[in-house]
């Protein structure tokens, strides 16, 4: 099985990112359950705003989107700003909305079948809010959600540490990671033997 994490930072590289941090940390949890994949920081590519598979003019996300078709579980992992996911990640919310009018031979959206999960890291509140924007907008164009489908990190209010620069992940944060990574690739293996019905 394959996993594609889409890291919504704003900062593209070399910049450090506390959202790359984790990702990396929950694609570690899926090798250990024999998934392997690759993590692309969007900030990196021409991602075109729009709600088309292919807005034209050098537009990056349809080779991003080969990427996520070709993968059984898609993670999306985004800072906190403003209580809200980051731009990058509501633009990538926006391309993944063509998903709900592209389908297979039996009218089923090609993203059915696929597992989504969420990364969340940030100084402030809203941890939960952010997941929950996030699971709605996976669950509209087809994604299915493993219970414990988000692992986070909410740093404290109007202070300056960042989840990257701490000496240790913190049990419960490593933990929830776990949970996630072992329950997403859960369901990806049942939905690849019983696939959904055609509606």
């Amino acid at each position: 099985m394959r996993a594609l994490a889409l890291v919504c930072t704003l900062n593209p590289s070399p910049a450090r990112s506390s959202s790359h941090h984790l990702a990396e940390q929950v694609m570690a949890e899926f090798a250990r359950h024999d998934v392997r994949g690759e993590i692309v920081r969007v900030a990196d590519h021409d991602v075109r705003p729009g709600v088309e598979v292919d807005m034209g003019d050098g537009d990056a996300w349809p080779a991003i989107r080969e990427k996520m078709l070709a993968a059984d579980i898609l993670l999306i992992a985004t800072p906190i700003w403003l209580g809200h996911p980051s731009s990058v990640c509501q633009r990538v919310l926006e391309r993944l909305n063509a998903e709900s009018s592209e389908t297979d031979d039996e009218g089923r959206p090609l993203v059915y079948g696929k597992v989504g999960a969420v990364a969340v890291v940030g100084n402030e509140d809203g941890a939960h809010k952010v997941s929950a924007d996030l699971f709605q907008g996976l669950d509209d164009v087809g994604f299915s959600l493993a219970p414990g489908a988000v692992t986070y990190w909410v740093g404290e209010a109007m202070r300056g540490t960042d989840y990257q620069d701490l000496d240790e992940t913190p049990e419960t944060v490593a933990s929830t990671t776990r949970t996630l990574a072992a329950n997403a690739v859960h369901l990806a293996r049942l939905l690849a033997d019983a696939p959904y019905p055609a509606s």
